[in-house]
């Protein structure tokens, strides 16, 4: 029986945010302007990044409690499992500096497998619409951004006996179960 796998091995790595825009420029649209950290990951036998994950603080202002993170900019080369990678490494390099909560969208077309398979959880629909307020008339929002987006987040959870239980940064004394 072969029970060898098709898909790659992969490895990760830390980048500058330099580096990560320059692929994200190449493979996406805009780069992200500023980062807490950058994270690529290449093929084990090769240098050639296949795919970054760039994490900095919430762009939602009521988010930024200090203790969350999200990830701003998830891009890859369609290399299977790449994104899947990212955000689980993501994840665990948050875990390890200490924040709590780590978020991120998706557009309603893109699925969310990868994030599932990283261990992430749904939370909801958000956003969407146009930009444009009748106080502050702006270009017309493009089509891919009226859409609500899927919200999903990874939280550290505490052990108290044997049961886990997340704990929700905003309410840090309140421990509940999923």
């Amino acid at each position: 029986m072969n029970t060898s796998s098709t898909s790659p091995r992969l490895h990760l790595l830390p980048v500058s945010l330099r580096t990560a825009n320059v692929f994200v420029l190449a493979h996406h649209h805009r780069p992200v302007q500023a980062a807490k950290f950058a994270l690529a990951v290449t093929l084990v036998d090769s240098d050639l990044i296949r795919g970054v994950a760039i994490v900095g603080r919430p762009v939602a202002r009521h988010l930024d409690d200090g203790w969350t993170r999200e990830v701003t900019r998830l891009c890859t080369d369609s290399t299977p499992n790449a994104c899947s990678k990212l955000y689980g490494a993501a994840w665990q390099a948050a875990k390890s500096l200490g924040y709590i909560r780590l978020i991120t969208y998706t557009l309603p077309d893109e699925g969310g497998a990868s994030p599932r398979a990283a261990g992430w959880r749904l939370i909801g629909a958000r956003g969407g619409g146009a930009w444009s307020r009748p106080s502050r008339p702006l270009a017309d929002t493009p089509s891919t951004c009226a859409a609500p987006n899927a919200c999903g987040r990874r939280r550290a959870a505490r052990t108290k006996g044997s049961t886990r239980m997340p704990i929700d940064c905003c309410r840090a004394r309140e421990a509940r179960p999923c």
